[in-house]
């Protein structure tokens, strides 16, 4: 475990052995992998973040017309700029353990149930076919969907704070996820996802 303390208390620590990792193969050549507790002092993290990233609400093109995101976003692009000295200590252990040199980071604040991310791809930052995308859980629990890009059945998660879902081989190109919308209320919370220059890079 590596682990740095807290002026708030109690310790941030990482599992580098990543031992309740349970990997789901998805198809031939994609793969999804959720690893429980991956992160402890989740709550510390979660809130230091909440105050100090620099939040905004962003807008886009949705087919004729711009329209506001429904959640709030925080990018990094440069490791160094990251808002806590922790998150340098998580990118470590995530390279280490994927072999990817991830330098970056972008966040999402979902501030209640009704704040989501639709169906996707990471294509700015996954320029390659094959690329290994983590993404850090933060607070209350929600949904995470992933499902084959053509459609079809969903597979669910539902990362508790301090969980690590990650995606692997071709998920970005054929596969897409998201974080839906609720009827059931639920608290903030805020996913963490480390990029990489390496895998922006066509190859």
């Amino acid at each position: 475990m590596t682990q740095l303390g807290l002026f708030a208390g109690g310790h941030l620590a990482v599992d580098r052995s990543f031992a309740t990792a349970h990997r789901v193969r998805l198809d031939d050549t994609s793969w999804i992998e959720h690893v429980p507790g991956w992160l402890s002092g989740s709550d510390d993290l979660f809130a230091a973040l909440l105050a100090d990233a620099g939040w905004e609400q962003r807008d886009r093109w949705m087919i004729n017309r711009v329209v506001r995101e429904p959640r709030l976003t925080a990018e990094y692009t440069d490791l160094v700029d990251a808002p806590h000295p922790f998150l340098h200590t998580v990118t470590s252990a995530l390279s280490d353990h994927y072999g990817v040199p991830y330098d970056g980071l972008w966040m999402n604040y979902y501030r209640d149930h009704r704040d989501s991310t639709g169906w996707h791809g990471d294509w700015p930052t996954c320029k390659r076919d094959i690329c290994t995308v983590p993404v850090l859980s933060l607070g209350a629990a929600r949904r995470f969907l992933i499902r084959p890009r053509d459609g079809g059945r969903s597979i669910g998660f539902t990362p508790a704070s301090g969980d690590l879902i990650v995606m692997g081989g071709r998920c970005q190109r054929d596969w897409r996820h998201s974080v839906p919308k609720q009827a059931t209320p639920a608290g903030p919370r805020i996913s963490v996802n480390f990029s990489s220059r390496l895998q922006a890079t066509p190859l």
